[in-house]
């Protein structure tokens, strides 16, 4: 039994490693509440931060430290009442206790109370994004962008604008609470839930409802423009293009790459790309197209997953929608390819040819003995969260080997600056499934197409697996406990993913030792108190 009690003399350790390295504070207050919202013209109440959706942009720059309050305002009893937050790219080096995941890292807050993130950037830029993770929360609203730029950044010269009017986010949008939805789809009373509309920078529409103005975004004749564009979604992945431009990726997830010009490319769930388009075409409205891909998605009368656009306009263009066929706009062109994608820096996999732990990951569709409800396991196991986080296991009771961790919590011990490989086997049933590793980018020097790579393959955080087999590389030189996980938020929530334990040791003691806040030991005690209905 795992103790879930830190004790005083374990907490007093603790709270003396506390200290900020002097930088730029960036302060933000998310006012998190069951806000009423209408992105597609459907009003329904959500999880939603400071009344808006997408949630609050964060910006900041690559030196930063982001100092972030969660004010947790959440009553209504349709949907998850406390919450937790993740900051979807960033390293979170020797701060594991602010990324976000509930039992990996973190217990939730509690309604009523409040934490605040506090997030060294430490040199890290790039385009990432921010997302509740706990159970299927994020689905309901709580989930926005987060920027951060370099004023060196290698790209400077190929754009002139780059600021909050060049973000733009695609995200799928349910009618229904997350919560219903997931408990159906677990008790296989349907298939994975097919949202009602999707999203460009928060607005759609959905069939038989009303015309939702497309979102627009302007631009300059003239001048380039960096746009970032990230897929909020929870299960859709898209096709994005956009009418008589072509498109030149610098970024992918937040790792520059070298430029690459496309006329399209597909976006999964949590995955990012940074493309610059030079606004040189006659002064007019051009559709953005984005159709959005779900699996039997026919068993949502309501979507209409060709139907997500938005508009382009140049200023001094009539203030319209484009002249075209909206449908007619998308051509795939000259399509992504991702093993084309090169990185501008360090572009050899970690270990060259060679690892020094490889780790086989097979994946499938199954269902529990017990109860009979539909899981998805990874070599034999559906992930179940322990009760006391991975985090503090491995800190309050010094959990360092895989026997030190409950059979269903998935966990993999890796050695410090170990070059690991995990070689994750598709499975067979037509979907794409996003996976996600927290506190790493790696080299994905085997995809979905293409040939093996060692020299310079892409880096990212978010690879897509079909029913082939993936490879890719990362370096365990993060200590701390980190998720990866299918970002397909049902299957998630059906067992898809795995932890591992980086470093242990080096998480208590040493250089890269965790850094623990008293609040952050306030949370457990405080979440454990509470009745289910408010957890």
């Amino acid at each position: 039994m795992l103790s879930l009690r830190v004790s005083q003399a374990f907490a007093l350790l603790l709270l003396s490693r506390v200290s900020w390295v002097a930088a730029d504070d960036v302060n933000y207050t998310f006012d998190i509440a069951n806000d009423v919202v209408a992105p597609d013209g459907f009003n329904r109440a959500g999880v939603i931060v400071n009344g808006i959706f997408p949630g609050t942009l964060i910006q900041a720059n690559k030196d930063d430290v982001l100092h972030i309050t969660t004010n947790n305002i959440l009553t209504d009893p349709n949907m998850r009442r406390s919450l937790t937050i993740h900051w979807h790219g960033l390293f979170q080096m020797r701060t594991a206790t602010e990324d976000g995941p509930a039992f990996v890292n973190q217990c939730p807050v509690a309604p009523g109370h409040s934490y605040t993130y506090d997030i060294p950037l430490n040199g890290q830029a790039g385009t990432y994004w921010y997302h509740s993770h706990l159970a299927s929360q994020y689905v309901d609203g709580l989930r926005g962008a987060l920027i951060v730029y370099d004023p060196e950044d290698p790209h400077l010269s190929l754009y002139d604008v780059d600021d909050a009017s060049t973000v733009i986010t695609l995200a799928d949008w349910y009618h229904l609470p997350s919560i219903g939805l997931t408990e159906k789809y677990l008790e296989k009373t349907f298939r994975e839930p097919v949202a009602d509309s999707g999203l460009i920078n928060g607005k759609g529409r959905f069939e038989g409802g009303p015309k939702v103005q497309w979102a627009r975004i302007n631009v300059v004749a003239g001048k380039r423009y960096r746009f970032r564009c990230i897929n909020i979604s929870g299960y859709g992945e898209f096709e994005f293009s956009i009418e008589g431009h072509d498109m030149t990726i610098i970024e992918v997830d937040g790792v520059s790459h070298e430029p690459l010009r496309v006329d399209s490319f597909e976006i999964y769930a949590g995955q990012r790309y940074s493309f610059v388009l030079n606004a040189n075409q006659r002064v007019d409205n051009y559709w953005i197209s984005a159709p959005m891909e779900m699996h039997h998605d026919s068993d949502n009368d309501n979507l209409d997953g060709d139907n997500v656009f938005a508009v382009l306009h140049y200023e001094g263009a009539p203030d319209t929608d484009p002249k075209g066929d909206a449908r007619k706009a998308f051509k795939k062109g000259d399509e992504l390819e991702e093993h084309l994608l090169v990185p501008l820096f360090n572009p050899e996999a970690p270990g060259g040819a060679t690892a020094d732990h490889i780790i086989d990951l097979k994946f499938t569709e199954d269902k529990n003995d017990t109860t009979g409800h539909r899981i998805w396991t990874v070599n034999g196991l559906a992930y179940a969260a322990p009760d006391l986080p991975t985090l503090l296991n491995i800190l309050a009771n010094n959990a360092t080997e895989m026997g030190d961790f409950g059979p269903n919590e998935n966990t993999n011990v890796l050695k410090f600056n170990e070059t690991v490989e995990l070689v994750i086997h598709g499975s067979a049933g037509g979907h794409i499934h996003p996976f996600h590793l927290h506190g790493h980018a790696f080299s994905i020097v085997e995809g979905m197409s293409g040939p093996s790579n060692f020299i310079n393959p892409p880096q990212r955080d978010v690879v897509g697996v079909g029913g082939s087999t993936v490879r890719i590389r990362f370096r365990a030189d993060n200590p701390g406990p980190w998720f990866l996980h299918c970002h397909i938020d049902w299957h998630l929530e059906a067992g898809l993913a795995v932890v591992f334990a980086e470093a242990p040791q080096e998480q208590r003691e040493g250089p890269q030792s965790l850094i623990i806040k008293p609040e952050y030991l306030e949370l457990c005690p405080i979440y454990n108190a509470l009745s289910p209905e408010f957890q």
